[in-house]
């Protein structure tokens, strides 16, 4: 059973600045309560201005204590989760980040506060491998000094810790009457909650993009726009919420567990599959692979993943090692094209949700990129070809408006995981063909026998049209390109 702890700090008054905030102790309150009473966590050390317990008054030297202390020895494990909310004042000086305890003051701010580089090596001792680092404290209007948010996002990034700051660099992050609490707070326990359902990373991210500017908008504030670090790209995947966790959120976890298993990163592979088994435990792949991992580790060598499922045919060659690194989602996709394609209206179909639409377009652009339009199908020799820009443009659209769901990045990483490679194979195939929903009980399905919505499974679209004559051989070549 997996561990989840956290330490939640919100601070309304300030010793020696002048600003106080209305609603930041409010904010941790309520992050406490839901933590403990939905979440299920089970240790919250929650900090407060009004604490009966001495040491849980948020000062700097109590704060420091408990990470150094508590954090000496890893006291958590793989699976396990640990998270860190802090709503109140951040400060910035001379590049580096902090957050301002209590009795904080601006006039010396390196040793006065709590430097996030410094927060963030602490609680990567702990031995969880899943650490969220929350902050709502870019909340500084004065001139005095700069708010906080770059050097956090890169030292997150580079220390593998899940962030999520409540605005982006040079952005104010708002506190708002009518809610009585912090925009994104209010934001943040909504997507979490019975509301937003966000079981995962990523779906928390899309609620809050979206939800923090709209209610920013309603209450007439200016733009606030929340900024969330997942690296490597499976954080993003990782489940935060087990009980709202869909089949779609579960299988695209399987995947990344899949890829960085033959990858050779056992010990990535075996954390991934500990998250499955939190949010499904009788899944059997799962299970298996973990078992698998153990005899690798222990022989001190690695066992080529094979598929467990009985709709799955069990590939002979050995797989070969995945790109390391999956297609991002990118905020925004720039349409560009080497060839001169207008991707517009693709762009506006997959917006839209008109999957079958946008699939058939992506067939009409990509003949069009690869000067087949008159041919109406593809060569081998035109997809090796195939422009590097348009691929990327066409891969990009598919990835953001599927929420990563679809693209052909997203089927390289599946097939590149059951062993696939640029030579055509036709167990591996058959074996991609079942993963993706393109075959069911042996059989091929026709194209209109396809399913045109969010609930088909991981990667089955793009299926780019009606390919003809070369399509097998076609999208193995695609498969295999290094760009995607």
């Amino acid at each position: 059973m997996a561990k989840n702890w956290a330490v939640v700090i919100g601070i309304n008054e300030y010793e020696h600045l002048q600003r106080p905030l209305k609603y930041a102790k409010r904010d941790a309150e309520l992050m406490r309560d839901f933590l403990c009473n939905e979440a299920g966590f089970e240790k919250v050390y929650h900090f407060s201005e009004d604490s009966s317990e001495k040491q849980l008054l948020p000062t700097r030297s109590n704060v420091m204590r408990l990470l150094h202390v508590r954090f000496e020895q890893p006291f958590m494990s793989a699976g396990d989760n640990f998270w860190f909310f802090f709503s109140g004042h951040g400060v910035r000086q001379n590049g580096c980040d902090y957050l301002m305890p209590t009795d904080g003051f601006p006039e010396d701010i390196a040793n006065s506060n709590i430097s996030v580089s410094y927060i963030i090596q602490r609680l990567r001792r702990c031995g969880a491998d899943n650490i969220i680092l929350i902050l709502d404290a870019c909340r500084d209007e004065g001139k005095s000094v700069e708010g906080i948010g770059r050097q956090t996002a890169e030292q997150a990034q580079q220390m593998g810790v899940i962030s999520i700051a409540s605005c982006s660099p040079n952005q104010i992050s708002y506190e708002i009457e009518d809610l009585q609490q912090g925009v994104f707070t209010c934001a943040l326990l909504e997507g979490l909650g019975s509301q937003g359902k966000c079981a995962t990373v990523e779906r928390l991210n899309q609620y809050l993009i979206h939800r923090v500017p709209e209610l920013n908008r309603q209450c007439g504030k200016p733009k606030q726009t929340p900024l969330t670090i997942a690296e490597p790209i499976e954080k993003s995947h990782l489940i935060l919420l087990p009980k709202y966790a869909t089949l779609a959120d579960v299988d695209k976890l399987k995947t990344d567990a899949y890829r960085v298993e033959v990858n050779k990163n056992l010990e990535l592979a075996k954390q991934l599959w500990i998250r499955v088994l939190a949010a499904s435990p009788a899944d059997m792949e799962a299970v298996e692979a973990i078992g698998r991992i153990a005899i690798s580790q222990k022989q001190q060598g690695s066992i080529p993943y094979q598929p467990s499922s009985e709709n799955r045919a069990k590939t002979e060659k050995s797989p070969q090692p995945a790109p390391s690194n999956s297609t991002p989602i990118e905020p925004n996709v720039p349409v560009k094209s080497e060839r001169g394609v207008d991707y517009t209206k693709l762009r506006d179909l997959l917006a839209t949700g008109e999957w079958k639409k946008a699939d058939e377009e992506t067939a009409t652009k990509m003949l069009a990129a690869a000067g087949r339009t008159e041919e109406r199908w593809l060569r081998i020799e035109d997809i090796e070809r195939f422009p590097c820009e348009d691929l990327r443009t066409i891969d990009q659209l598919w990835v953001k408006y599927s929420n990563g769901r679809f693209g052909f990045s997203v089927q390289k990483r599946i097939y590149e995981s059951l062993g696939g490679t640029k030579d055509y194979d036709n167990k591996i195939w058959e074996a991609f063909g079942d993963r993706v929903g393109w075959r069911v009980n042996n059989e091929w399905l026709h194209y209109n026998e396809l399913k045109f919505n969010t609930k088909a499974p991981v990667a089955h679209l793009p299926m780019a049209g009606r390919w003809r004559v070369e399509w097998v051989g076609g999208l193995v070549t695609l498969l295999s390109r290094r760009d995607l």
